[in-house]
């Protein structure tokens, strides 16, 4: 008996119907427009009910979608690619099936996304697995409970040895979970979305004829307006994971406190009364001023909150000479500033004392608060080389108190006004960016304020550059994060081989320089005009002045 080859061999079609994962296209967004019978099985639908009638977010849980809209789409979109999502479908008859969804996408030649392959499959066994595995701890917490109830009767110095064990491995695995947690939120990209309707919106009229002078110069300052808010949020979600550069300054706490007390006032509204104890001497610290009134402002909001629109707020900025042990560390014999914030709220529960510092952690109904607030003070004091411990009694009230080091009195300094912008009379820059839309804007901002620009896009290229054309560049303006030798690297071999040469470095991103002082000139991503100009000025008088010292 023969078989005919030709029986045997199945159509692409039906491999792509019959295959054991579901496949999913979509437009760009979200749109499905072609899902094989695997797929259609799994949830339940019909065909015509689907395609061209359903959104792949439409198929998700409610978290489902907002990692979609937050994470999922904008990596896609950025990378062309992303793997092993985990997403819970929702079924046509309720149930949650567990998947994992990788994602490509497809582009015309003009780089523009046409349509979205997802690929799914199933994670029952996977979430099963894992169910087991935290049953199995949880068991396993258990045996530890016991262990530690029959050690009870054992003499007091190996109790006590056994406890603060125990506290060590909980400060362990609570620090590297708020590492963790911390540097994830530097990607967190769903609080721009209303700041990038403002610009969108701003920058769609501005296209439209006829437009006034009025309406044009209204809607720039719209434009520039909302981007000075949106690198404020990104300093913000920096310094809550900790990798925020901090710009501190010498100031009087006490001084700070009062100067803020009209707006906490109208912050927290007429039922609240505002107490402040401040001392006859000043209390200077060494901080970055406007973090010091976010954390301030941070702790009476969630004061307030607490209190139900009424009660009292009391505000004390006092010296000490010493810093209680706190969180399983030493005291410590230094001068201090304390600050302390007391509401007459509801207070909080001791098991959530120890949660209220992670980043997303928050009591607050939906809507009501993002959990960032307090893990943007434990971030700032932390930077600053301060503590923060928190006294709480529920229904009594909370007591936040900040210990930062105190600092010597500045020195007086005559106030500056801010430097005009000023022609470049010629100067040659070497601009040393690999972005090339940031590239092409640096290069015209520059030939507006009268420099002459030399642009490569790698450090390598900057150095062949320098080595090839010596004494033709005047300054360089390199950004930090680059493909292969960053910024601070060329910094280097430039400070190294051509030590009459400025330099200045420009970032959005600025982990580098925050682990540590490189001695280099910074000017943050995004900038004006202006701050470009006088970062250029300022490096250049620093090191002439720096040369005329030897």
């Amino acid at each position: 008996m023969s078989i005919d080859p030709k029986a045997l061999t199945e159509s692409p079609e039906e491999l792509y119907e019959s295959a054991p994962c579901g496949y999913l296209s979509t437009l760009p967004d979200g749109t499905i427009i072609r899902a094989n019978q695997t797929c259609l099985t799994w949830i339940g639908m019909e065909r015509q009910d689907l395609v061209g009638h359903k959104c792949f977010q439409d198929l998700l849980s409610i978290g489902g979608r907002i990692f979609y809209d937050t994470h999922f789409a904008p990596l896609l979109r950025m990378q062309g690619f992303v793997n092993e999502i985990a997403f819970d479908l929702i079924c046509a008859d309720g149930r949650s099936l567990p998947v994992l969804a990788n994602a490509v996408q497809k582009r015309d030649a003009d780089e523009n996304p046409v349509v979205n392959r997802i690929t799914l499959f199933t994670a029952t066994d996977r979430r099963k697995y894992e169910r087991e595995l935290l049953r199995a701890r949880r068991q396993a917490e258990q045996g530890a409970e016991e262990l530690k109830r029959l050690n009870e009767t054992l003499e007091e110095r190996v109790t006590h040895e056994v406890a603060e064990r125990l506290k060590a491995e909980e400060a362990m695995r609570q620090s590297q979970k708020m590492e963790a947690v911390g540097q994830l939120t530097g990607g967190v990209a769903h609080d721009f979305n209303n700041l990038l309707t403002v610009i969108k919106s701003s920058t769609d009229l501005l296209k439209r004829p006829n437009l006034s002078e009025e309406r044009r110069a209204r809607y720039v300052g719209a434009i520039s307006d909302t981007v000075d808010r949106a690198a404020k949020l990104t300093g913000q979600l920096l310094a809550f994971a900790r990798r925020q550069a901090l710009k501190p300054e010498t100031f009087d706490a006490g001084q700070a406190v009062c100067m803020l007390s009209d707006m906490v006032s109208t912050l927290t509204g007429a039922r609240i009364r505002i107490i402040t104890h401040l001392p006859d001497e000043p209390c200077f610290i060494s901080a970055d001023p406007s973090q010091f009134d976010t954390a301030l402002i941070n702790i009476v909001v969630n004061a307030r909150d607490a209190m139900n629109s009424e009660g009292r707020i009391t505000i004390t900025v006092r010296p000490i000479e010493e810093m209680p042990a706190i969180r399983r560390h030493a005291a410590v014999m230094a001068p201090y500033v304390a600050l302390s914030i007391a509401d007459t709220g509801s207070g909080i529960p001791a098991d959530q004392i120890d949660r209220i510092f992670e980043p997303f952690f928050t009591t607050k109904s939906v809507g009501q608060g993002t959990g960032l607030g307090l893990s943007q003070v434990f971030g700032f004091v932390k930077q600053s080389g301060g503590q923060v411990i928190v006294e709480s009694e529920v229904g009594q009230g909370t007591t936040f108190t900040l210990y930062l080091p105190r600092a010597t009195a500045p020195l007086g300094v005559a106030a500056t006004e801010e430097e005009p912008v000023e022609d470049g009379y010629g100067t040659c820059v070497l601009v040393v960016e690999d972005n090339r839309d940031v590239g092409t804007f640096v290069t015209q901002t520059l030939a507006e304020l009268g420099y002459r620009t030399t642009w490569v896009e790698s450090a390598q290229a900057a150095l062949d550059e320098l080595g090839m054309s010596p004494g033709a560049h005047e300054i360089v303006f390199s950004d930090v994060v680059m493909p292969g030798m960053n910024g601070v690297e060329l910094a280097r071999h430039v400070r190294r081989l051509y030590p009459d040469l400025p330099l200045v470095l420009t970032s959005g991103y600025s982990q580098v320089l925050a682990e540590g002082g490189h001695g280099f000139e910074l000017l943050q991503k995004p900038y004006s005009v202006e701050a470009l100009s006088r970062a250029l000025r300022k490096a250049s008088q620093k090191l002439r002045k720096q040369l005329q010292a030897k």
